[in-house]
């Protein structure tokens, strides 16, 4: 496990690493508490754009934790990243809005959930060199089912609503929306490894 989490595809030099952990730290951490708000304020409250806050934000998050995967090694960066945006997002009050108390149980398996994102990432593209894109759709849909199973224990114990309007949001935002978010994320991030990393992909995705 030390060796997958340890592997990294580009090595870059200090100053990039720098910069590097710094982005994905902002969009971890300061674009779930700040964006929705930000949105709001520029759109308005009742505006497309600032209702759909949770797209937006979710898949920059997705993206920062893709290229965590792919380009980050060490145990303390990886749970960081990992549990940062759950963090900011509930902290701030803005994305979930009405639903923020309800999703406060959700945090444990939001956390798990991004783990895994990263972790297979990690160990299928950058560790066995896996095509991208296969690499990512199995990384998506671990990381999915696992929120959204969670999510079916806490209903299932009675912890969250099972039934109306509240759990239909709940199925929606840690379902579908989760689906959604992390393949713009990972569509994002496949760009960003292929532009920016000028990395050479052609065998591999």
């Amino acid at each position: 496990m030390e060796q997958v989490i340890n592997k990294k595809v580009n090595e870059l030099s200090k100053t990039g690493e720098l910069v590097q952990i710094i982005l994905i730290i902002l969009g971890a951490l300061l674009v779930p508490a700040v964006l929705p708000q930000l949105l709001q304020v520029i759109f308005g409250k009742t505006s497309a754009i600032a209702s759909n806050s949770q797209i937006i934000v979710g898949s920059i998050v997705n993206t920062a934790l893709i290229i965590t995967g792919v380009n980050v090694k060490g145990w303390r960066k990886l749970i960081l990243i990992a549990t940062l945006p759950s963090l900011s997002a509930i902290g701030s009050g803005y994305i979930f809005g009405s639903l923020t108390k309800a999703t406060i149980f959700m945090i444990p398996g939001i956390w798990f959930g991004n783990f895994s994102l990263i972790i297979l990432m990690k160990e299928l593209y950058a560790n066995r060199e896996m095509n991208y894109i296969i690499s990512a759709i199995i990384a998506i849909v671990v990381k999915v089912s696992i929120i959204f199973g969670v999510l079916n224990i806490w209903m299932a114990i009675s912890v969250l609503p099972n039934q109306g309007a509240i759990a239909t949001t709940l199925k929606n935002t840690m379902g579908l929306t989760q689906l959604i978010t992390a393949s713009i994320g990972a569509c994002i991030s496949m760009l960003i490894i292929k532009l920016v990393f000028n990395r050479n992909t052609e065998k591999r995705s």
